[in-house]
């Protein structure tokens, strides 16, 4: 849709509109859409019957909103995608400086205009997506900056006393009258700017140092806060909480094949990123890693676990194998598994620790986390090695762990080409039977990567040696490896 070609007062009045709230404006496309079955918001997953229905609620119900949840659970994202539901262009009276509605001005610039200019008052029209404001709680933020102030300079320059309307500089909030404006991080805000909000979010309407004036706004307001705040930082202070509508509880995805979704819908790769093929494996191990780290002891459970940890360690991930790629001027191909020990450093970056994590130090928690994700989803996969080992049975694994108790050694280096990586995975013995008797529908390139899967899973479980090297790892008896580092140290 163009944007519309009335540019008068007069010629807005003929066409018949009439003014509508911002939350009735929401509320009427929310339920056109719901009539029509389509979606509200694009790239949220796992949120279909929790969070959206909860949301969808709010809209019909006219409420304010807040989001309280952990980072990372896609609140932002959500306050956002609601532009959808406005209107696509919608008339002011050009150069106010509150976003006027031609039919119920409010502010005294457009109440002059239109005294002056009646019928041909000129009108503009702003689009949806210039209709969002959106401002992080900081402790730089002032009265001012969200309310407005008294401007002295304004009034010496224009002559005017501070009695007069046009010696005030409206702040962010006024200035976004008729919009969606998100307050990110609220308990962040100082508890005397959030009693300030009291009445705008009460009555609609602000007041500026004891000026008389009541100016009604129009307002969808959208707040976001994470429960850690509340004692970390601040809190929302309980008159403020009272006055918001609706709080909406978000949380992590609830299965891991949600958590794909959106780490696949939320990963930035380039064209030739997105060329190379990644196995269903190493999808599910980059969300396993953030699922034991939620439940890790090292992993601080009140800060959470952001989605970004699996979206950059996805990233990451990608990159180490198009590095190698690069390095042996190859055609983009595969991941593999080692290429998932690329993203410790996206990993530390994600996740707070406490005091034991730290000590224990960023780096080696996220090697740890990479190492119990391969080690439990191993299990989904192939037989439990313990249970075989307690029931004394004859292990799945004996023929690959006695072929690597003949002293044979298998380095897998970043730099390997395809070929090279493939004739070491091959011949060890027992590995291909093993990967086709439990997962025979791999093929190609998947069943290289299960194969190597198999050998970091028997490493995780102590059945193998697995060591890190330079670049890459390193594979060789458990036995053998335990009495090599004995005499390191007795030498030492």
């Amino acid at each position: 849709m163009s944007i519309p070609a009335i540019q008068t007062l007069g010629e807005l009045r003929k066409s018949g509109y009439q003014f509508i709230s911002i939350k009735d404006e929401l509320r009427k496309n929310l339920i056109e859409k719901l009539k029509a079955e389509q979606s509200v918001f694009e790239g949220i997953y796992g949120y279909e019957d929790t969070v959206i229905p909860e949301i969808e609620r709010a809209i019909l119900s006219r409420h304010n909103i807040l989001f309280l949840g952990l980072r990372g659970q896609a609140k932002t994202m959500m306050a956002r995608q609601l532009v959808n539901l406005l209107d696509e262009y919608i008339p002011v009276i050009t150069g106010s400086p509150l976003n006027d509605d031609p039919m119920q001005p409010i502010s005294k610039y457009a109440k002059a205009l239109i005294a002056e200019h009646g019928e041909t008052t000129p009108v503009s029209w702003i689009h949806r997506e210039d209709r969002f404001a959106e401002k992080l709680a900081t402790p730089d933020v002032s009265v001012a900056d969200l309310i407005g102030d008294l401007d002295p300079i304004k009034a010496a320059n224009l002559k005017l006393s501070f009695a007069d309307e046009e010696v005030i500089h409206y702040g962010m909030i006024p200035r976004s009258n008729r919009f969606i404006f998100v307050i990110n991080e609220l308990p962040d805000l100082q508890a005397r700017l959030q009693v300030a909000l009291f009445n705008i979010l009460q009555e609609g309407d602000i007041q500026i140092r004891g000026f008389n004036v009541r100016i009604p706004l129009d307002v969808q307001f959208i707040f976001t806060a994470n429960p850690e705040d509340y004692t970390n930082r601040g809190s929302i202070v309980t008159p403020l909480k009272d006055r918001i509508g609706s709080q909406i509880l978000t949380h992590y995805p609830k299965s891991i094949e949600y958590s794909k979704l959106i780490t696949q819908s939320q990963a930035k790769l380039n064209k030739e990123q997105q060329s190379i093929e990644v196995p269903e494996i190493l999808k599910t191990l980059v969300e396993q890693i953030a699922i034991e780290a939620r439940k890790s002891e090292y992993v601080d459970h009140k800060s959470g676990v952001s989605a970004r940890l699996t979206i950059t360690a996805y990233e990451s991930m990608i990159s180490a194998a198009e590095l190698r790629f690069l390095q042996n001027k190859e055609p983009y191909s595969f991941v593999r598994i080692a290429d998932l020990y690329a993203a410790v450093p996206a990993i530390n970056g994600k996740i707070e620790l406490v005091y034991e994590g730290e000590q224990e130090g960023a780096a080696i928690v996220a090697q740890n986390l990479i190492g119990l994700a391969i080690r439990n989803t191993f299990l989904q996969f192939f037989p439990d090695p313990g249970k075989l080992k307690k029931k004394k049975e004859n292990s799945e694994y004996s023929r690959i762990v006695n072929w690597f108790s003949q002293s044979n050694i298998v380095d897998l280096t970043d730099d390997e080409d395809d070929e090279e990586y493939s004739i070491k995975l091959l011949s060890i013995d027992g590995t291909e039977e093993l990967m086709r008797k439990h997962q025979p529908d791999a093929k190609g390139t998947e069943k290289l990567v299960m194969m190597e899967f198999i050998l970091h899973g028997l490493a995780e479980h102590s059945l193998l040696s697995k060591s890190k090297l330079t670049q890459g790892v390193r594979f060789n008896d458990l036995f053998n490896s335990l009495l090599s580092q004995s005499a390191e140290y007795g030498e030492d």
